[in-house]
């Protein structure tokens, strides 16, 4: 399966952001931490050149521990503030403000020279689709500003947030890029849910997430399915199908059933907390 999706509003997202970007002190940037660098844009980089910059490991609770400080430390080596999130219960969100007076305050000293005092902080939301900007902006704000969804493209438009006194967020739309070069990266997307599953073969992708659980953590996916992780991937398939009851007309099994229910439990965390890359100097 050939994993692409790039529809046109995201073209005009793009430019709109472009357009903005000359508004904005600080760039907050989303990644999920299962895949950190599989879910950054690589155009929020050109974006945000000469900005200052915060990445929040959003979704850190459905991501290996170890594998999210080692991650911080990647990104922290590179120059990027960084924080670990989870946006639907709170964890780390407190700790934002302070990251960005941080990340600003070279910002913040200018204005205070100049004389401009209680000037906010404007900083542009960004990240792919269903990264979890809108929830991470509800749960900072304490109260729903913004559409959330638990699908890609819910938020189709820009909308200022005003905060506090000290902080504006600029909320955008969720952007890919319009080719990936690497088809893993795909994959990877794919699997966490950043690429609308309506145009995916979920059977295909049930088959490839086998494939990388029967690998890295064959322990969690064996205790939570009840299956013999060293057969082959279809098999691990149609055996899901026989433990949770997936059949159709015959008892033949239903593999379309069976992959929903495996993606499913795989992004939901009910596997475990699962990284699926690290750091490229630790892989």
């Amino acid at each position: 399966m050939n994993y692409q999706w790039y529809p046109g509003h995201m073209t005009k997202a793009k430019r709109m952001m472009q357009e903005d970007i000359k508004l904005i002190d600080l760039v907050i940037e989303l990644v999920d931490a299962r895949v950190p660098l599989s879910s950054r844009n690589p155009d929020i980089d050109e974006l945000g050149k000469n900005k200052a910059r915060l990445i929040l490991l959003n979704k850190s609770d459905l991501a290996d521990p170890k594998a999210n400080k080692l991650w911080t430390a990647y990104f922290e080596e590179k120059g990027f503030y960084v924080l670990e999130v989870n946006s639907r219960n709170g964890v780390g969100i407190k700790a934002v403000q302070g990251k960005v007076k941080e990340a600003c305050k070279a910002k913040i000293e200018r204005d205070r020279k100049r004389g401009i005092i209680n000037r906010p902080v404007r900083a542009m939301v960004v990240g792919i689709p269903n990264v979890g900007k809108s929830t991470f902006i509800n749960s900072f704000a304490g109260k729903a500003c913004t559409k959330t969804g638990n699908k890609p493209g819910v938020t189709k438009g820009k909308q200022w947030i005003r905060l506090n006194k000290e902080l504006e967020l600029l909320d955008t739309p969720g952007i890919l890029w319009p080719k990936f070069e690497d088809q893993t990266v795909g994959l990877r997307l794919a699997m966490i849910g950043s690429i609308n599953d309506e145009i995916l073969h979920m059977d295909e992708m049930a088959l490839d997430i086998i494939g990388f659980l029967k690998e890295k953590y064959p322990v969690q996916f064996a205790e939570r399915f009840q299956v013999d992780t060293s057969k082959k991937a279809l098999d691990i398939l149609t055996d899901i199908c026989d433990v949770r009851k997936c059949y159709k007309k015959g008892q033949e099994p239903d593999y379309q059933r069976a992959s929903q229910i495996l993606t499913e439990e795989f992004r939901s965390g009910k596997i475990g907390q699962i990284t699926l890359e690290l750091p490229p100097e630790r892989k």
